[in-house]
């Protein structure tokens, strides 16, 4: 990377964003990987390891109101640093936990900060998208996966030099407190926020009931989540029972869902400046609900994968453009939309599990497909940015 690139407003604030969209997937992913050494170590049953990870998804799922009244207060750059800070910070602390219940209190705050910062990153890159009017939030996006990414390999490693969970951790902190402190140079400043983000916060001085669309925005994200998170949970399963896969071949749905999706998160600001978001957003979902559906219907492992493609490629940008769209309508429409994604993504896989319990998996998966079709529906009916054509920087 060039000076020059490092120099240029928009790529230090793009940097810096994604920097914290980096920290983000690598935190969770951080004490993701230990969850068996977590289980081991605070004698937990497998229902208790369940009721742990649903606490943080219950912590993120009711932040609703809090976020809504830091971002007001504190504005997204200060709320994004300090909870990317505190995210680090809880990693030693659940490691230190001496107990069950209080393992539990420390993944309910863990989820709260991540609606946190989940509202905060995701407002500055939407910022950052209209103050240089440039396209950059799939990229940020694409990050978090990243961020996931280099977790799994400092855990592979940590493991073979130490079992230690408390030195995994501390070792993990100290690169998201690095992680926060680049974010920390080039975030966007209150004063430096589009007019429009500024003039809404200092206008309104408290949560206000969400207009229509963003009502549709918020049924977008949910069913975009619900469809993201089931496949995540629930592919190898399919692979393995109905599509007759071997155990070897099994993982390779997640890997095909969550590969497609890095390279078109990649490639997809392209998409949006030469067609704009909603038509990204209405073409991708109708590839993940259709392509899904044909290879329900054409069954084996091939049509599964490439079912399973169709669902990442499709379905990679609609996050993303939904997030830019909320922003548009001020602070309290964006979180509002990212809860209603975190409630799509806890209540999507046991949804499945409930429709495979009922009838079969490939009703499951049927409705997975359906859901994908929601999206597109929804699309038709929320206000989108005009398409602008993507802007290259010499590096």
């Amino acid at each position: 990377m060039s000076v020059l690139r490092v120099r240029d407003p928009f790529h230090r604030g793009q940097l810096a964003v994604a920097a914290l969209f980096c920290s983000l997937g690598f935190q969770y992913a951080t004490w993701a990987s230990r969850i068996p050494a977590l289980k081991s170590g605070l004698g937990l049953s497998a229902a208790e390891v369940g009721v742990l990870l649903m606490a943080a998804g219950v912590g993120a799922a009711v932040s609703f109101p809090v976020v809504a009244a830091l971002m007001r207060h504190l504005g997204s750059q200060r709320l994004a640093l300090l909870s990317a800070l505190c995210l680090a910070l809880l990693l030693p602390a659940l490691a230190a936990a001496p107990n069950y219940p209080l393992a539990l209190l420390v993944m309910c705050v863990d989820g709260v900060l991540v609606g946190c910062l989940n509202v905060a990153m995701n407002a500055q890159g939407a910022a950052l998208e209209t103050r240089f009017e440039r396209n950059t939030m799939a990229r940020l996006h694409a990050t978090f996966s990243g961020g996931s990414l280099l977790a799994a390999l400092l855990a592979s490693g940590m493991n073979a030099v130490t079992s230690a969970v408390a030195v995994h951790f501390t070792a993990a902190a100290a690169i998201l407190l690095l992680l926060v402190a680049y974010a920390r140079t080039g975030l966007l400043t209150d004063d430096q926020l589009p007019a429009q983000q500024g003039e809404k916060k200092k206008r309104t001085g408290k949560w206000t009931a969400p207009s229509r669309v963003t009502l549709w925005m918020c049924v977008a994200m949910a069913f975009g989540t619900v469809t993201e998170g089931a496949m995540n949970d629930w592919s190898a399963l399919y692979l393995e029972d109905v599509a007759d896969a071997s155990v070897e071949l099994a993982p390779l749905g997640i890997a095909v869902v969550s590969g497609m999706m890095v390279v078109a998160r990649l490639f997809a600001d392209g998409w949006r400046g030469r067609w704009g978001d909603g038509r990204v957003v209405l073409a991708g979902s109708a590839l993940a609900g259709v392509g899904l559906l044909l290879a329900l219907l054409s069954g084996g492992l091939v049509p599964a994968l490439l079912g399973f493609a169709c669902v990442g490629l499709g379905i990679a940008a609609v996050t993303p453009c939904v997030y830019v769209a909320a922003a548009g309508q001020g602070s309290d429409s964006l979180t509002l939309v990212a809860a209603m994604g975190t409630t799509g993504l806890l209540a999507g896989p046991p949804l499945i599990g409930f429709i495979a319990g009922a009838s079969s998996l490939v009703w499951g998966f049927a409705a997975v497909a359906a859901s994908a079709l929601v999206v597109c529906a929804c699309s038709t009916r929320i206000t989108w940015t005009a398409a602008e054509p993507e802007q290259v920087t010499p590096t």
